[in-house]
């Protein structure tokens, strides 16, 4: 089995998909993208200002440009917003020659992971416990039915997530065959 062109991470906020794709990217030897943090740069502001000056449905038009451009890249790790899944016009932008994976996560472990994040627009009212529930409800099918794998994420560490993502993936990945090489077995 080969490696695919490309690895796309969907799942909700707190759900690992930024330190898990970039820790993947690198066992794999593919580039990592993160699709927030490039609309970001090029916007040269923060998603909570998009969000404020824009409206919701400005982001997400920024999004859907962003995700029809990232599809094209090959050899690349890319980690979603949680909301990328919502517009319909993005699931064959993420499938598109690409193995989906879904970081799910429990509500608490979001609640944990994302209470003291001032980056999350969604989440700034006084009970993001509710709002993560309710976005879960909504989301949950379709991070679902996009995804190729379902990788549960909570109470595990980042490094053991990647290691079962490669175990996935592909057990012959560059760094699999640098730790035959350095042990001296030539030999499958």
């Amino acid at each position: 089995m080969s490696l695919p062109k490309r690895v796309v991470l969907v799942g909700p906020m707190g759900a690992g998909k930024s330190t898990i794709g970039r820790m993947l990217a690198k066992e794999l030897g593919y580039r990592f993208l993160d699709s927030d943090r490039i609309i970001e740069q090029r916007c040269g502001a923060n998603i909570p200002w998009i969000f404020d000056v824009e409206g919701e449905d400005g982001f997400r038009q920024r999004e859907t440009a962003m995700l029809d451009e990232l599809s094209n890249e090959d050899g690349t790790v890319l980690a979603t917003g949680g909301g990328a899944v919502m517009r319909p016009e993005n699931h064959p932008l993420l499938k598109k020659d690409s193995m989906v994976i879904y970081l799910k996560t429990s509500i608490e472990q979001q609640v944990e992971r994302t209470r003291k994040d001032r980056n999350r627009p969604l989440l700034q009212n006084d009970d993001p416990e509710a709002v993560l529930s309710n976005l879960f409800s909504v989301r949950d099918p379709l991070y679902s039915r996009l995804a190729d794998i379902i990788m549960y994420t909570d109470r595990k560490s980042p490094r053991l997530v990647v290691r079962q993502l490669v175990n996935r993936l592909n057990p012959r990945t560059p760094r699999h065959k640098r730790q035959i090489r350095k042990e001296g077995r030539n030999h499958v």
